[in-house]
């Protein structure tokens, strides 16, 4: 069997090589990138299953890329979802009007995280919660800025 793919886009390094660890750790084929640049440039010639996509990134934000991408009938299939550290009221409606299929705050529930994923990768599963990473509003603040 064929190991899922996914692309992590977060300008935060240290995001990016957590969720890239963690990821991997779990079997997925995982590539990075750290700006909206740089994940056009790997998606010319790659397609991923799923992006995990910061919201705030420098230059083109990942709302943007998000609306570029859902355009774009490759990845009509695309599972996007969107990451964010600055979670207010109304962020969540932004995202999903952006074409964003789910939305996880910031810090990310590491141990959640690949059953997360695959929710997300497998809809007939369900999502519970609408893929909102549990506990992650309960530690919002904590760890750096992301």
């Amino acid at each position: 069997m064929t190991a899922e793919t996914i692309l992590i886009v977060d300008d935060n390094e240290s995001n990016l090589r957590l969720m890239e660890a963690i990821l991997s750790a779990e079997r997925f084929q995982v590539k990075s990138a750290s700006d909206a640049e740089e994940a056009m440039v790997l998606l010319e010639s790659w397609q991923p299953r799923l992006i995990l996509m910061d919201i705030q990134l420098p230059g083109i934000d990942g709302l943007e890329l998000t609306r570029r991408l859902k355009r774009d009938p490759r990845f009509h299939t695309t599972a996007i979802v969107a990451l964010t550290a600055y979670a207010m009221k109304g962020d969540e409606q932004k995202a999903r009007a952006a074409g964003c299929d789910g939305y996880i705050t910031k810090p990310v529930d590491t141990r959640a995280l690949p059953k997360l994923i695959r929710q997300y990768l497998n809809p007939g599963a369900g999502r519970g919660s609408e893929g909102k990473s549990s506990g992650s509003r309960r530690r919002k603040g904590a760890g750096t800025r992301q």
